[in-house]
């Protein structure tokens, strides 16, 4: 089986991945080369909007691969994950073939002309350089990390009626979590593993800088810092760094040049979203302080 290899060095991770505009901390960059040089999964972990997803697609733009994307979801099944068959046309060749016996029937609607692969299977088939996306994984049914074990472990799916297929080229695959519930120990053994978290002040600064390039340094500061503030407070949901890029985007749209009472009161519904968070916010956020 053909590995990756898409990346050098730690050194070649960070700044091949920042010519896509994602900026990757140390350990991020470190991660993504041991993923790449051990054939491992990457299952990175943290709170939404940090870059989870962004990641996997940096990750393929960089290495000129496709990116296939399980979004996973309460309910999510075989159908939808593995490979289903298409039973239209397989009913219009049973009507076809009435004077056939069941045996050669079967053996013709079991084939590769009326599977339908989904996306573990798309990933696993590829034969050209695939970035395997399994997003929001802790969003499936605990069933979902059972068909995934086959996967990652062995790279490998066993369809019964055609027998196992082995990927020929190992996709790297990335597996994303808000940790909305505790994924199985089996599934995590199987994976190398990353947090994202938010970001030190300095790299947030330089990711809206790189993301709202026509915003003030000075107001990118004062931005980053007040988004700090917020996330000390004890909200429903802090802003994350996707939310202040929004924000950078929208004080960039109001031609803000200071970030005042009146522009944080009016604009704090982009980065926060329950009403109870924005009227604590607006008691309790001290900009001279910030």
């Amino acid at each position: 089986m053909t590995r990756t290899g898409y990346f050098s060095s730690v050194d070649d991770v960070a700044e091949r991945l920042a010519a896509t505009g994602y900026l990757a901390s140390p350990a991020v960059a470190t991660t993504v080369f041991l993923a790449d040089r051990l054939g491992k999964p990457l299952l990175v972990e943290g709170p939404a909007g940090v870059g989870k997803t962004e990641l996997a697609k940096a990750v393929a733009q960089v290495a000129d691969a496709r990116l296939v994307r399980l979004q996973c979801y309460e309910g999510v099944d075989e159908s939808r994950a593995l490979y289903e068959w298409n039973h239209a046309k397989q009913l219009l060749r049973i009507t076809a073939g009435r004077d056939e016996s069941w045996d050669e029937t079967r053996t013709d609607i079991f084939s590769e002309e009326f599977l339908l692969p989904r996306p573990l299977l798309t990933a696993i088939r590829s034969a050209e350089p695939t970035v395997l996306l399994i997003d929001e994984t802790d969003k499936a049914d605990i069933e979902v990390e059972g068909l995934l074990l086959e996967v990652l472990s062995d790279f490998q799916i066993t369809v019964p009626e055609l027998g196992t297929i082995t990927a020929t080229r190992r996709p790297f695959v990335v597996l994303t979590s808000n940790a909305g519930r505790e994924l199985s120990e089996a599934l995590r053994r199987r994976c190398l593993f990353l947090h994202i978290g938010f970001p030190e002040e300095e790299l947030e600064r330089r990711i809206v800088t790189s993301k709202v390039p026509g915003l003030d340094a000075a107001l990118v500061a004062s931005l980053v810092r007040v988004v700090g503030a917020l996330r000390a407070m004890e909200l429903r949901k802090v802003p994350s760094v996707a939310e202040t890029i929004d924000w950078a985007r929208t004080l960039l749209a109001l031609g803000a040049d200071t970030l005042d009472e009146t522009v944080v009161r009016d604009s704090l519904g982009v980065i926060l979203k329950h009403q109870d968070d924005i009227q604590k916010a607006a008691a309790k956020l001290d900009l001279d302080a910030v």
